[in-house]
């Protein structure tokens, strides 16, 4: 009887496999003269001069006829693809076969090039109207490749308030490279003219800044250094591609850190570069290469699952951040407040000038001219008062990035600008960050009123402590489970 079931299961078995076999092949690949090949003897038997990274479309002069908001969702990542994905699958290879001996296909080793990469790199690219895209391991990579395009002798100009991080790297590297730097209030555009010299090369800006908001006027800025030869660079990361595109403004380098709003759930790190500028492009694709700073495949796959939401997480964010700002504006523990919406201008508490403001507002284009962002920073006048209310907070939770489907808060002199040389740092030390994410507005109003009005009770010296965490805090706690079944009760 065992017998003749095992004989029925492989005569089923065989059936299954035949039919199997039988069935439709895909699609076959591409016929070899359409195969993307680089021949050694057609590069001079110079392999410096094989491309570094494969082939993509250029999206600078490419008119999209979707609305931006349906950008981040209408993508094909895998065109070539045989059974046409509806997502773009993750090629987690570091390797790829070579079509002989002594040639190179498309792809070689993920360092130089890989397709979930390339989906990604891709769409940042037509998001942002690019020429190309590179994505690196984190935003500090990308920062650091763009130092790359300068040499040894040669100067650039940094906007004053710079991010923690990049003041640390100019300091502590790439003066070490023999390339100079000098601060540079940047959104005065005569003073930036003023301070150039015979070897400045690049300027770099933040706008808004972090965390001050100070406004640089990027096409005022770009037209101003295009004639001298200076190149101009953007952190573009408090914006994202949703609600500003700084290479049609005549930028020449945009950079974001996808740690931030890309992911925009703060469960991997990255960062970008993109340019229109085909001799720059080469460069950083160059140092990309021979640097290994490129971005995995499944964090890439994790940025590309993050950018369909991209839009419907930066205009909530900045709706919450609106309702805040309002909410804040006149509230007595608030004596400075600094956010580049239109509804600050004129605002006797703004830290920002009208001018700026007004600059903002006219070269963002995710709510028309209203300006804004989803980062509001503030100052109370006191830093004990800065730093109880840090602390108190229970929905909002104490980090040092930004751009989080959470909302966040942070003192930046202590955290993420804790870098900077005291006595250099620009930042006031009672200045407060806010991040805000996704949640129901009226739970994070509630707890930043909480908050401000704990920090105002100076007299109580004890830190606040609940049944819900430490200090408070939303966090959620469960009794470790048993690691094996409890006995029956006998």
């Amino acid at each position: 009887m065992i017998r003749a079931r095992q004989s029925t299961f492989r005569r089923q078995l065989l059936l299954q496999l035949r039919l199997f076999s039988s069935s439709p092949a895909p699609p076959p690949p591409s016929s070899p003269s359409d195969k993307i090949i680089f021949k050694r003897e057609e590069s001079a038997n110079d392999y410096n001069l094989i491309p570094t990274y494969p082939p993509r479309p250029s999206f600078e002069s490419f008119s999209n006829p979707l609305h931006p908001l349906s950008q981040t969702v209408v993508f094909d990542g895998a065109p070539d693809d045989p059974y046409k994905p509806s997502s773009t699958p993750l090629y987690q290879t570091s390797t790829f076969q070579q079509p002989d001996a002594t040639s190179f296909g498309k792809y070689d080793y993920t360092r130089s090039g890989n397709p979930t990469r390339t989906a990604l790199e891709k769409q940042v690219a037509m998001l942002e109207g690019a020429r190309a895209g590179f994505a690196f391991t984190s935003g500090m990579a990308a920062l650091a490749c763009l130092t790359r395009l300068l040499n040894h002798g040669e100067e650039m100009l940094v906007c004053d308030d710079v991010y923690g991080g990049m003041w640390r790297l100019l300091n502590k590297v790439t003066n070490r490279q023999g390339i100079t730097h000098r601060f540079v209030n940047t959104s005065d555009v005569e003073a930036v003219v003023e301070a150039l010299g015979p070897n400045t090369r690049l300027v770099h800006v933040e706008t808004p800044s972090n965390p001050m908001m100070s406004i640089t006027d990027l096409k005022a800025l770009a037209d101003a250094l295009r004639p001298r030869g200076v190149m101009l660079s953007v952190d573009a990361t408090m914006m994202t591609p949703m609600m500003m595109r700084p290479l049609d403004l005549g930028v020449d380098v945009v950079v974001h850190s996808g740690t931030k709003f890309i992911s925009g759930h703060a469960d991997t790190m990255g960062g970008v570069l993109l340019t229109r500028d085909p001799e720059i492009e080469q460069t950083i694709a160059f140092f990309q290469n021979a640097e290994g700073t490129a971005l995995a495949p499944f964090d890439c796959w994790l940025f590309l699952r993050g950018i369909k939401t991209l839009a419907l997480r930066v205009e909530r964010q900045c709706s919450n951040a609106q309702i805040v700002v309002k909410h804040l504006q006149n509230h007595d523990a608030i004596k400075t407040m600094y956010w580049p919406g239109k509804i600050m201008l004129g605002h006797p508490k703004s830290g920002i000038p009208d001018n700026q403001i007004q600059v903002h507002c006219n070269q963002t284009n995710l709510f028309g001219d209203e300006g804004g962002n989803s980062l509001i920073s503030f100052c109370t006048g006191s830093e004990k008062i800065s730093q109880r209310f840090v602390e108190a907070c229970k929905i909002l939770k104490i980090t040092v990035s930004f751009g989080s489907c959470n909302s966040l808060v942070e003192l930046p002199t202590a955290m993420s600008h804790a870098s900077i040389d005291p006595e250099l740092c620009k930042v006031p030390k009672d200045l407060v960050r806010l991040s805000i994410g996704i949640e129901d507005v009226r739970d994070v109003i509630d707890d930043i009123d909480q908050a401000l009005k704990f920090a105002l009770e100076l007299e109580e010296e004890e830190v606040m402590a609940g049944e819900e965490g430490e200090n408070g805090r939303f966090d959620s706690k469960f009794e470790e489970l048993p690691r094996t079944p409890a006995a029956p009760a006998r």
